[in-house]
């Protein structure tokens, strides 16, 4: 087992997941709103599953999709932060970023707070060269956050794990090296 990584910023707890976060995420996950870029929202079942796998993944490398919660709130308003894509995407291999936030907690700001925090972990921690995110071409609302946390557009492709003619197949990449972090931070 790795050491776990847990981390603050101003306003949020990013952390490992907890049994009691699963009732919420599964309620995020069958929200329509928060699953419109996804191909369907996700039974209970599903849901957890999800939750025991990213679990695990951060137990055996000591980060990953940690559980975020806002301090002083609720315990549980989504995940956020770094992943390595299992799918065989044009760009692997890579670690990815990548949030998921209850609907009741958008237009905050906590998912841009959260995504810079676990690229100060990626960059400065990890030591990791660079961190893409993507997503489906019309989700505007990631694209912001990916543009607010200082990524760059870097083109198209189609994800291989979606079905030929699904709206959802065109994706959008964004790129962050590290030295473009650092001149920034």
């Amino acid at each position: 087992m790795a050491e776990l990584i847990e981390f603050e910023t101003d306003r949020l707890r990013l952390r490992q997941w907890q049994e009691s976060d699963f009732e919420p995420f599964a309620a995020l996950n069958a929200d329509p709103q928060v699953m419109e870029y996804f191909p369907e929202p996700l039974s209970c079942q599903a849901s957890d599953e999800m939750a025991k796998k990213i679990r695990s993944l951060i137990m055996e490398r000591g980060w990953g999709f940690w559980g975020v919660e806002a301090k002083g709130a609720e315990a549980f308003i989504g995940f956020c932060g770094l992943h390595v894509p299992t799918a065989t995407l044009p760009f692997s291999p890579c670690v990815e970023i990548g949030w998921r936030l209850s609907s009741a907690h958008w237009g905050k700001g906590y998912a841009s707070e959260a995504a810079r925090g676990a690229l100060h972990v990626a960059f400065q921690h990890l030591e990791l060269p660079e961190i893409v995110s993507f997503t489906t071409a019309g989700n505007q609302r990631s694209r912001r956050v990916m543009e607010r946390i200082g990524m760059k557009y870097s083109g198209e492709f189609e994800h291989p794990s979606l079905p030929k003619g699904s709206l959802l197949r065109p994706h959008v990449l964004y790129r962050l090296r590290r030295e473009q972090w650092d001149a920034k931070a």
